[in-house]
């Protein structure tokens, strides 16, 4: 599952610069890699939603649909922001529910 991950990252890194070298868009490479840097550490901010599997596996989908829309813009070039940012509703509503309930320790 691993590899098939890092193979996921360097696949969609390669389709970035690959997109940059034919097209010359220096907005859309930068726009490009910000979010895909962005998904990136989303994704990495989602461990923390660990002990709630319910919220875990919905941030697992969002950060899915977030890189998803990151490949819609490199193809098609329509930027659903909403999207990409979508991953932090997650991680907010745990933090509010931690907040609200408390750690339970």
């Amino acid at each position: 599952m691993q590899a098939v991950i890092i193979l996921g990252i360097l696949l969609t890194l390669a389709m970035i610069f690959f997109t940059y070298r034919k097209d010359k868009e220096l907005k859309s490479f930068l726009l490009s890699l910000a979010s895909f840097f962005l998904i990136i550490s989303f994704a990495i901010m989602g461990n923390l939603t660990r002990p709630v599997l319910s919220i875990y596996f919905a941030h697992l989908i969002l950060v899915f649909f977030a890189w998803m829309g990151v490949w819609v813009y490199m193809l098609k070039r329509k930027y659903y922001w909403w999207v990409i940012v979508s991953p932090i509703g997650t991680i907010g509503l745990f933090l509010l529910l931690e907040f609200l309930t408390g750690s339970g320790a």
